[in-house]
């Protein structure tokens, strides 16, 4: 049915208004002639060939009716608007409440599950037993259970470390978020206990793999491990709000899930340098055996830093050497030996791992043995960026993949 236009007009000798009928939709002509009691008959509406005649004063009734629907339903609008944003200020009233005693910590890591202790020591002790898993900069970690069955990795941080280890690591992790970094699901700050939960990685630390003598860590694995640590590196030295330095990388710290892929974890240590800052004068913290000479001495953290840690695990990896936790002369003689073999002081023999070395690729042995030695220089002036680093163990791997291929 095509819309038509009302047309009104005035007949000003008879004092009526006339709508031109052919223009008006049936359904306007059906609201006035039963509104107004034109189907009575009512001497108000008079049809008069193509028009409808109405008195001025029934007409100005009409505009009247008009305007008082619309104001009506102006009104009813506004007040459903009201109530709406009422019950929205009750709601968020009621969150603020419930969330009272929580304070900066909700609005900080609102992306993370806040566990009480009730649900902290269900988890841990799901087998009526608390299973120990090991410690990390700040505390001792445990395995746990959700509800859900899931398992996860618990870490109950030290007292006497809580005001700065448990904000740093908290903060750190729920504000980065990359494939080889552990993952955490929440956290329990209650009753003057601080927990901290993790996704469970299944196969241990990298120390432990290296070293297990029932089985061996094969060498695609150990390149793999190094190209995806240096991922994840890349990722926080180059993060738009700053380098993160990690400050605590070791073989430990690095934790493997069940299909071996590698998980940089403890943040406990973590610190951020804003954009404009290159290096800052800090505590010394860290494990000795993998610190950057510089930091223990001149206390000058920079992201070097965290490289010269990376050499010294990638220089573990390549000879298969024991964990380096306190011993800085252990790591010395690491560094000294693996120099010696590249400028051809000894034979690249001597420090291939003797259980790797029929499957090793001397050509990524070799690119990767030179770049870790450039990352254990003793000046941070002399060691490859993280953007070289992480090419150089991609290339590797990229050849390692394909000769395993062919």
């Amino acid at each position: 049915m095509p819309h038509q236009e009302a047309i009104f007009t005035v007949d000003s000798s008879e004092g009526l208004c006339q709508i031109l009928m052919e223009k008006v939709p049936l359904w306007i002509s059906f609201v006035l002639a039963t509104s107004i009691g034109f189907c009575n008959g009512d001497e108000d509406f008079v049809k008069d060939g193509e028009y409808i005649k109405i008195k001025r004063s029934t007409f100005g009734v009409l505009i009247i009716f008009a305007v008082m629907v619309i104001t009506l339903i102006i009104a009813f609008m506004r007040y459903l608007r009201k109530k709406s944003k009422a019950d929205e200020s009750i709601d968020s009233t009621r969150s603020s409440q419930d969330n009272k005693g929580h304070g900066e910590v909700i609005n900080r890591w609102s992306g993370l599950y806040k566990f009480s202790t009730g649900e902290i020591e269900k988890a841990i002790n799901y087998a009526n037993s608390k299973i120990y898993l090991g410690s990390g900069s700040a505390g001792q970690v445990y395995q746990g259970v959700l509800p859900s069955g899931q398992l996860v990795a618990i870490k109950h941080i030290h007292k006497s470390a809580m005001s700065g280890s448990f904000m740093r690591e908290v903060e750190g992790l729920s504000k980065v978020r990359h494939p080889n970094l552990v993952c955490l699901f929440g956290y329990c700050d209650d009753g003057g206990d601080q927990y901290l939960v993790y996704e469970y990685c299944a196969n241990g630390n990298l120390a432990q793999n290296l070293l297990r003598s029932d089985s061996v860590l094969s060498w695609p694995a150990r390149v793999k491990i190094l190209r995806d640590c240096a991922s994840v590196l890349r990722f926080l030295h180059t993060h738009p709000d700053g380098c993160i330095v990690h400050r605590d990388i070791k073989l430990t710290n690095i934790l493997l899930t069940e299909s071996m892929e590698p998980k940089l974890s403890d943040f406990g240590l973590a610190k951020m340098l804003q954009m404009e800052e290159t290096k800052v004068f800090t505590d010394v913290r860290g494990t000795i055996g993998y610190m950057d000479p510089e930091y223990i001495t001149h206390s000058k953290l920079t992201c070097a830093s965290d490289i010269y840690s990376f050499g010294v695990v990638a220089l573990q990896l390549l000879s298969g050497r024991k964990v380096i936790e306190l011993d800085t002369v252990a790591r010395d003689s690491l560094t000294k030996k693996a120099k010696d073999v590249v400028s051809g002081k000894k034979p690249l023999d001597e420090f291939i791992d003797p259980r790797v070395r029929e499957e090793v690729n001397i050509e990524d042995f070799v690119l990767i043995l030179k770049i870790a030695v450039l990352c254990v220089a003793h000046s941070s002036v002399g060691r490859p960026t993280i953007k070289d680093v992480f090419e150089e163990m991609d290339r590797a791997l990229r050849n390692t993949n394909s000769k395993v291929i062919t």
